[in-house]
Parts: structure tokens; sequence; C-alpha cells
């Protein structure tokens, strides 16, 4: 792990106590403990001003990605599903949020496969929206974030064009929301909608993209696209009578991760999933026990080639 402290070439007058801890703490490499002591405040405080520190771009962590890629479980990962990478991150001690703890590790991921010019289409979620909001602020020039799925409405902060909206700003890139909704009323206004400048120059962005971002969804009550009203009760039960176990961008996929259709499909607006297959990198983040099945059946359909998962889900799928 290297860790980089941006500062001018001659010794810095601090003003700001946030930079004096970050320094007393990542340079001189004393504890937590040692620079309450220095700055006369408590632990907690340190603690906050060490977040604020990487929060502000004062101090930049960055972790060798081949490392962890490299070790055991996730080479046989990567062996068992043909993927490009594979990165699990270890067992949390405590009650560590898994959703955050996978959003972190998929944002340096994210971050290490980015070159300037590039497209990057999202998706949306908790794990998502964790990836867009810890993903380091980038020097890279002209990038676009493109959001894939269309809008609904929805109170929960991780919305797709909230998502996009957070990436795009992260990393200083032109944003670009879906200007309709995910789901429409019947599948003549859907495509009477395809054929508007603005949609269609939504879609060419999305192909042009060289990245995608994606979570993959468990079915049960308390999931995301049941718990946020993505989909209504009657349709999520009808998918589960044709063998529907998750979704990934809102479609639904077997056990073997083929995609199970319904009226609703035609009706749907947004990147389908034979259309994703054409975008050389597809970050896939998911992780936790009621996910292995669908994570499963998203790797037996090749929809990824990137993984980011937690160790215990790994375990099982291997």
């Amino acid at each position: 792990m290297n860790i980089k402290f941006r500062r001018k070439d001659t010794p810095p007058e601090f003003q700001d106590v946030v930079t004096w801890a970050a320094w007393l703490y990542y340079i001189d490499q004393m504890t937590q403990i040692d620079v309450a002591k220095v700055l006369g405040v408590s632990r907690a405080s340190v603690v906050n001003y060490l977040q604020e520190a990487r929060d502000r771009g004062l101090v930049s962590i960055q972790f060798d990605q081949k490392s962890i890629s490299e070790t055991v479980i996730s080479k046989s990962i990567i062996a068992k599903y043909g993927l490009a990478s594979c990165v699990v991150i270890p067992k949390a001690v405590g009650q560590a949020n898994l959703a955050e703890r996978l959003g972190v590790a998929a944002a340096r991921v994210l971050h290490g496969m980015l070159n300037s010019n590039d497209v990057i289409a999202l998706a949306w979620g908790k794990t998502v929206l964790a990836a867009a909001q810890s993903i380091p602020h980038s020097e890279l020039e002209n990038l676009t974030v493109v959001q894939v799925v269309g809008s609904f409405h929805s109170t929960v902060e991780f919305s797709p064009e909230f998502c996009t909206s957070i990436l795009a700003n992260r990393l200083n890139a032109r944003c670009m929301n879906f200007l309709a909704p995910a789901i429409l009323t019947s599948k003549q206004l859907r495509d009477d909608l395809l054929k508007e400048e603005v949609l269609i120059n939504q879609f060419n962005a999305i192909k042009s993209a060289r990245v995608i971002v994606f979570g993959i969804g468990e079915l049960e009550p308390e999931s995301t696209v049941v718990s946020t009203g993505f989909l209504k009760e009657s349709a999520i039960k009808n998918y589960l009578e044709k063998g529907a176990i998750g979704t990934i961008l809102g479609r639904m996929i077997d056990q073997n991760g083929q995609q199970i259709y319904t009226e609703i499909d035609d009706r749907m607006i947004g990147v389908t999933l034979d259309e994703i297959k054409d975008i050389p990198c597809r970050l896939a983040v998911a992780g936790g026990p009621q996910k292995v099945e669908v994570v499963r059946a998203t790797l037996k359909g090749k929809y990824p080639t990137h993984l980011v998962t937690d160790y215990e889900t790994a375990k099982a799928l291997l």
C-alpha cells in the first residue's frame, strides 16, 4: 500500500487541524492516540480529521490491485468463471456494512481501469452508490458518465440519476442522465420515445462506453428492486413463476444467467443484457449470503469481466 500526501516543495505551514492530523498520522506515522495528544483533541476527532483529509484529497491511498487479485481464492474464481480480474475483500470484524466495503473496493478497481476520454456506463443501487462516493478524485480528462437505466419515482438516495451524478462529480466528468422513465405504460410509447434525439444520443453514448459498473440483486422482499418499488409485486411474482432468481440492470435472469422476458421488458427503457456484453470492461460488484445464487448465475451468463465480492461469497461460489 502506497500513501501519497499532497504538499508543496517547501515545508508547509499548516493553518488547518485536518492537515496537521494527516501529516502526523501518515507522514510521522504516529498513532491516533498520540496525534490526539499533540492536537489536544479526542481520538474520535482524529478519526474524523483523517477521514476528512481523504475526502478532501489531501491524502491519497493507493492499494496494489494486482496483489489482492492474485490471492488464492481470487485466482480460483478467475479460473472457474473465466474472468479478467476478481477482487475478494476479507471478512470484516463486527457489524461493518458490506455494501459500503464492497463499494470502496469497487471504487479502487474502477479508478485503476480508467483512461482519459473514457465513457463509463453506470447502474444503480446501494453498492454502486458506495463505489461512486468512494472513488478518488481523478485528473483524467474528458470523462463521461452515462446512466444506463431509466429513472423511476423513489425516495431512496441510490437512484440511477443520483448514482450517475455523484460519480460524474467525483471524476469531474460530463454527466448524462436518462431523460425517460424506466418503465412505460405501453410498448408503443416506448418505441416512440426511442425515436427521440435525446434518447438516441443516450444510447449512442452507452454503446461507446468502455467500462460499465453494475450491481447484482436478489428478489427477496428487502432487496433493492423490490423495496424501492422499481417493479410492482404482481410483476415480480410473474418473473418468479417463470424461474427468475435475481436481477441485473432491472432485467431478470434464471439460475443459468439467461434473461427471462415478460411483457414488462417490452415497456422498459434501458440497456439490455445483450448490449452490455458489447462493453469491453464490465465490473460487477455484489456480495452477501443472500446473493450467492444470483452472483453465480450472473457469472454463468458471462456478463461481468471483472468482479468485486467478499470472502464468504467467493468461498460459496467455489
